[in-house]
């Protein structure tokens, strides 16, 4: 079969529900990526950050390997050898008390906003059923019908109604508005510290600090959700490293499983943890051992490879590189770590269509929100592997220009 077969094919049978560029994968090693006919392509996207370790990690695999061939999957109805070693490194490296693992960020996010609910209830004395949980606008924390409730985005929400409710937007950045939002009902705050599909968006500088200042003074939650920011992605362990101690609960994902495995995780202080009790949640593969063996190997390659000192530096590397473009298609260049958006004027060029350039040049990338491409390879690239993507970039850049002139 060549690409248009398989193309015809999915189509033909799999929910529309994503839009892919006309690529079909075969097969992956490191940051590149190959074809079923045979071209080679550079990931500047890492399945959306969950590849930060690369693709087919050596160190994962054998992680995945090793432990298949002893114990796969036996549920939580029992203890194991692998998910205790797994949350108190985790935890360590957080600074949070206790974890809740489970599978996909959505189930993580989830899992915070029942946790911030009977907290809410069981120890700040809020009247049942009427917690409150304020968002930010332009978040993005997943799919289900709850978490599309809050989205600020109706395309995400169009036909899916009725929702819970229980949720209040503030505009994101803006310490300010939170705290006039706050009532005696709010139970929490659960924002990204650094918005991803919103389009790398960097809030101002102590706004995270102030927020959690207000927070503590109002007796609200701060739960943090660095699904896609987590695990080395913008420069340090976590985002909230740049500003705060830690949150009061925090959401994990993606490059928890190392990019072959969902593992994701919900952490919080000790007493907000401890409003689970046997019976008020759960999950037949969260923490399964295939999935702490996967997540522990990915927290050890986080540290002892220093992929958070990687990504800053690479990723000032690869941000100076596009700015010095000046190309005047593009309104702005922002990012943290390896974790970038080129924000093009709409006018100007289409982002969408200069993804499909770059990928006939060899380059791997996606838009979010329409007017934002999203440059984030896996942390184990090199300057040479930027450079080269550079050349393709400014390629296809200065030929989206002739054809805007």
């Amino acid at each position: 079969m060549k690409t248009h077969d398989y193309i015809n094919t999915e189509q033909h049978y799999i929910a529309q529900n994503y839009s892919p560029l006309p690529v079909v994968l075969s097969r992956a090693d490191g940051v590149w990526m190959y074809d079923v006919d045979g071209n080679k392509y550079l990931d500047f996207l890492s399945a959306y950050s969950a590849v930060s370790a690369g693709h087919l990690n050596k160190r994962i695999r054998d992680a995945l390997v090793n432990q298949l061939d002893v114990l796969d999957v036996p549920s939580r109805a029992f203890y194991t050898d692998k998910l205790a070693p797994f949350a108190e490194k985790l935890c360590t490296m957080t600074g949070m008390d206790k974890m809740l693992p489970m599978n996909t960020g959505a189930e993580a996010v989830e899992t915070a906003i029942k946790a911030a609910r009977r907290w809410g209830y069981q120890q700040k004395g809020i009247a049942k059923d009427k917690a409150n949980i304020i968002v930010s606008s332009g978040n993005f924390h997943g799919r289900t019908t709850t978490i599309v409730g809050f989205s600020s985005d109706e395309e995400y929400k169009e036909n899916f109604g009725p929702f819970d409710g229980g949720f209040t937007t503030v505009p994101f950045g803006d310490a300010d508005a939170l705290e006039a939002a706050i009532t005696p009902e709010t139970c929490a705050y659960i924002t990204e510290p650094m918005q991803g599909e919103g389009g790398i968006i960097i809030p101002p500088k102590g706004w995270l600090k102030k927020v959690q200042e207000i927070c503590k003074k109002n007796n609200v939650l701060l739960i943090l959700d660095e699904i896609q920011s987590g695990i080395g992605r913008t420069g340090k362990n976590f985002a909230f490293q740049y500003e705060i101690d830690k949150p009061d609960g925090l959401i994990l994902g993606k490059a928890l499983g190392g990019g072959i495995y969902p593992v994701s995780a919900f952490l919080a202080r000790k007493d907000v943890m401890d409003i689970f009790v046997p019976g008020t949640h759960g999950s037949t593969f969260g923490g399964n051992p295939i999935a702490a063996a996967i997540g522990l190997e990915a927290l050890n390659i986080l540290e002892e490879e220093k992929l958070a000192e990687r990504s800053r530096e690479l990723g000032d590397y690869l941000k100076n590189a596009l700015i010095d473009l000046q190309s005047p298609l593009v309104r702005e260049v922002r990012g943290s770590g390896l974790w970038i958006g080129m924000d093009f004027d709409p006018d100007k060029a289409d982002a969408h269509a200069i993804c499909e350039e770059l990928l006939q040049e060899g380059l791997l990338c996606k838009e979010t929100h329409e007017t934002v491409i999203r440059f984030a390879p896996p942390l184990t690239i090199t300057k040479e592997d930027i450079d080269w993507a550079m050349t393709k970039i400014r390629k296809v850049l200065s030929h989206a220009e002739q054809c805007a002139a």
